[in-house]
């Protein structure tokens, strides 16, 4: 067990920002089921409303957050499932032409990494990147797992594959560098539990401005120790069939429109942020 004995030093930010923001969109597919009503499925046999559910998010929801994401001059990361990536690959490329990120999320985001099955996690991993470089152009620097569940060798993986950076981690407030073995890694904490719509508006069936409160309490809370001199980061996640939906993009945009009015934001792709920690911290890191 590592001993802390401190907060980190602050880091400091392109534009002496005052915060971070990256807007993360999960692109998935599903072999059993989708997010919603999948408690009623039968275990191994696919349920096919759920199907149908996650189906809006190539139908409507990315087309939806494409066009906002145009309207508001954000580029954002995109989570990227392999079986989407392969059953879509003009959408792939809709993601390259605007200048958004893909990142590895996995094959299909109802089947999640077990320490039991190292072959198959291992085949997962370098699926789902050519099912991205084929219709993205290039392999994703980033991986998140479904659930953002890894194993005890994901890490290891990650390094051997040439990934720059991961997010199957939830212990800090911001990105930082792991060694593993002699490799560096950019590790990108899960920090999007308030600002997530599966797990504040879906899951608990809680009323769309949730989203919005969750967002802004937490935004407010940061950007004020950027102000006192310790930058922070924030992170905006929709799914796209789920956040692709009319009742959560007004309130996806309300939020974006909070920060864009702010002075000292920095947006960036996970991928920036990432460049950006590993030539701050470089390979020397000790965390």
């Amino acid at each position: 067990m590592e001993t802390y004995l401190g907060p980190r030093p602050p880091i400091k930010l392109p534009g002496d920002a005052r915060i971070c923001v990256s807007v993360t969109i999960a692109f998935e597919a599903f072999m059993y089921h989708g997010h919603y009503g999948h408690a009623s499925a039968k275990p191994g046999r696919p349920n096919h409303f759920s199907l149908s559910y996650a189906e809006y998010g190539p139908k409507v929801g990315f087309w939806r957050i494409l066009d906002s994401l145009k309207r508001h001059k954000l580029h954002a990361t995109f989570d990227v499932g392999g079986l989407a990536a392969e059953r879509h690959p003009h959408i792939m490329r809709a993601m390259r032409d605007n200048g958004h990120e893909a990142a590895g999320h996995g094959w299909a985001n109802d089947v999640h990494t077990s320490d039991d099955d190292p072959d198959g996690e291992l085949k997962s991993i370098r699926q789902t990147s050519q099912a991205i470089a084929a219709g993205y152009g290039e392999k994703p620097v980033g991986w998140v797992s479904p659930g953002s569940v890894g194993s005890a060798r994901t890490m290891q993986y990650m390094v051997d594959e040439g990934f720059l950076w991961n997010g199957d981690d939830a212990s800090d407030d911001l990105p930082f560098v792991r060694n593993v073995g002699t490799k560096p890694l950019v590790i990108l904490p899960r920090i999007n539990f308030p600002t997530n719509d599966l797990i504040i508006w879906q899951k608990p069936q809680n009323p769309p401005s949730a989203y919005y409160e969750g967002f802004k309490e937490t935004f407010d809370f940061l950007y004020e120790e950027g102000r006192r001199g310790s930058p922070k980061w924030i992170d905006l996640l929709l799914h796209c069939d789920l956040g692709g939906r009319p009742t959560l993009m007004p309130i996806f945009e309300r939020a974006i429109q909070y920060v864009q009015a702010k002075e000292g934001v920095w947006f960036a792709r996970r991928r920036d942020l990432a460049q950006m920690i590993m030539d701050l911290e470089g390979p020397q890191a000790k965390r």
